[in-house]
């Protein structure tokens, strides 16, 4: 019995040395990201298990109030990112083009298409990869049941996803953020 109770120690040694040393690696690689990248996953998974869908986990979205119409929302939209000196680079009214192809009659969806150039700028030079998510995106839309909602990527994994961005970068990524949740939590809610 007592070689055997030895090699089950010396094997539970091995075992708490190899998790010790997966921990204490792991914390090293952790501690290179953002600080905020722990929430941003932890929320993206919470919203992926509630969901099982994975497109659901990496947008926010926000109902807009009953009897607005897709045409006051839009205006709505234009008007706000005026304000907020963001431009209007393009527009795909995708219903449209859906109907154009098909010959029938489909829900309401256009996708508007906003862009601080400068700032688009700034974080390709920091990394090509961001150009993907450029220009930032509205989709307004009307889901199933005639409800309109206003969609966009969550910026928050680009900002605090990975390694911290610089200061300078990280601010205006965040202005621009607060922009573009501004100019849908408003248009939502009808301010022209």
């Amino acid at each position: 019995m007592g070689p055997i109770r030895n090699v089950l120690a010396l094997i539970g040694l091995i075992a708490l040395i190899a998790a010790g040393t997966v921990f204490i690696q792991g914390k090293a690689i952790l501690d290179k990201f953002d600080p905020g990248a722990f929430d941003v996953y932890f929320d993206m998974s919470k919203k992926l298990i509630e969901t099982q869908n994975g497109a659901e986990a990496t947008i926010w979205k926000i109902k807009v109030e009953e009897g607005l119409t897709p045409e006051e929302v839009e205006q709505s939209m234009k008007n706000i990112a005026n304000e907020l000196n963001i431009k209007n680079v393009g527009e795909l009214p995708l219903s449209k083009e859906v109907s154009a192809q098909t010959g029938e009659d489909y829900r309401f969806v256009k996708i508007f298409m906003f862009c601080n150039a400068v700032t688009a700028a700034r974080m390709m030079d920091y990394s090509d990869a961001f150009s993907a998510y450029l220009p930032c995106r509205i989709t307004l839309l009307e889901d199933k049941t005639g409800q309109l909602w206003l969609y966009t990527l969550n910026m928050d994994m680009m900002i605090h996803g990975g390694a911290p961005l610089p200061t300078a970068l990280r601010t205006e990524a965040i202005g621009v953020k607060q922009i573009l949740l501004d100019i849908m939590n408003r248009a939502a809610e009808g301010d022209f």
